[in-house]
């Protein structure tokens, strides 16, 4: 896609530069030299390949907040894409962080050798065959690389299964699976993203199943939005746990959970899907629990400031800072994610050196699952 066609798409040439992106935007609150706005305005105003070259585009962390807030509906995040598509053609990237681990993880899962052992999810039920299956995504393989901030994604992955068991679901799942793409999609790997999206289509249909759960937001995102644009009808629906979860809740047995928390909604569950009442019904359903709101929540709340693994900096760290002192200040002393990502860079930022808030980061399907009782009501 030329840069003239990513304008088109995105219909930046309706910007009409009221600053509305820019001080909606969580980078530029920190970083004045950053504006989604001016992104633009250097596409339409400035040399193509001068353009390319503008390391503040890989700053941008995706979250989509100025698209939903641009009067002209401006596709503020899917430029950024393209823009990052036609930079990477002329040698142009994003500086990858943790040594490019992650990067190299999901290549490695490209090989048609690949195969995922799925012995890490032995302690719930699961099938190679069935109407639902669980698409983990890169649960597995994100312990390691964070296990020295606490991150157990493993964890969250049989916590996931333990819910849906107790639902009377046994889910199908694959040692065929590989990882979404998502990251690799924001940062415009194209061609890695299609390899990668046809050896899951692929995986999943062998199973049989008519509908595939996600409890990672990102992953969701991929399959429901972008993997219909490179393989077309998927063969089956996508649903996110909490569809299945909450019509389930008022049956649960859950035992007391004597804590103040905390809610962290993801960019991509709440901003982008809308799915914000849903978890705050799980949260609500555990007994005993005091449940306490930030200020800025739902569609308005503050990206985790991951930036699909590249261009971490100290404006990304004050991002997550800032959000964890306005989780504090609401007097609770755990905040509860639904989103790996948001999971490991805030609880990175609370573990740094130099940040003096000491909260507590759980998964929301290991805070039920942890608290499930011994059966449902009833039963």
């Amino acid at each position: 896609m030329s840069l003239r066609q990513a304008v088109d798409r995105s219909r930046a040439y309706l910007c009409l530069e009221c600053g509305i992106c820019t001080g909606s935007c969580p980078v530029s609150r920190f970083h004045s030299a950053y504006s989604p706005r001016l992104t633009v305005e250097k596409a339409l105003l400035f040399d193509e390949e001068e353009s390319l070259r503008d390391a503040e585009m890989w700053a941008c962390l995706t979250c989509g907040t100025c698209d939903i807030r641009c009067p002209s509906t401006v596709d503020f995040t899917g430029f950024m894409r393209s823009l990052r598509e036609r930079a990477r053609q002329i040698g142009q990237e994003g500086v990858c962080t943790h040594a490019e681990t992650i990067e190299a993880v999901i290549e490695l899962q490209t090989s048609a050798h690949y195969r995922r052992s799925t012995s890490w999810m032995a302690s719930g039920k699961t099938v190679g065959k069935a109407k639902y299956y669980y698409f983990a995504g890169c649960l597995p393989f994100l312990d390691v690389i964070f296990d020295d901030i606490g991150f157990e994604g493993r964890r969250i992955g049989t916590s996931v299964i333990r819910i849906l068991n107790r639902i009377g679901i046994t889910p199908a799942v694959s040692e065929g699976e590989v990882c979404c793409g998502h990251d690799a999609y924001w940062t415009g790997q194209t061609e890695l993203v299609e390899t990668l999206a046809t050896t899951n289509i692929r995986a999943i249909r062998k199973t049989g199943a008519k509908k595939v759960i996600f409890s990672c937001p990102e992953c969701y995102y991929m399959f429901k939005h972008v993997y219909p644009e490179i393989v077309g009808d998927l063969g089956f629906q996508p649903v996110h746990i909490f569809d299945v979860l909450v019509p389930h809740l008022d049956s649960f047995k859950f035992k007391p959970v004597k804590a103040k928390v905390t809610y962290q909604d993801p960019c991509r569950l709440a901003r982008i899907e809308g799915v914000i009442d849903e978890p705050r019904r799980a949260l609500r359903a555990l007994p005993e629990i005091d449940f306490v709101e930030m200020q800025r929540i739902g569609k308005d709340a503050v990206c985790c400031a991951s930036s699909n693994w590249i261009s971490c900096s100290r404006v990304n760290k004050q991002i997550q800072l800032d959000r964890l002192e306005e989780a504090i200040s609401t007097g609770a002393r755990t905040m509860v994610t639904a989103c790996p990502k948001c999971n490991i860079h805030l609880r990175c930022a609370a573990r740094d050196d130099e940040c003096k808030i000491k909260i507590d980061i759980v998964d929301i399907f290991v805070l039920l699952a942890d608290h499930l009782g011994g059966g449902k009501r009833g039963t």
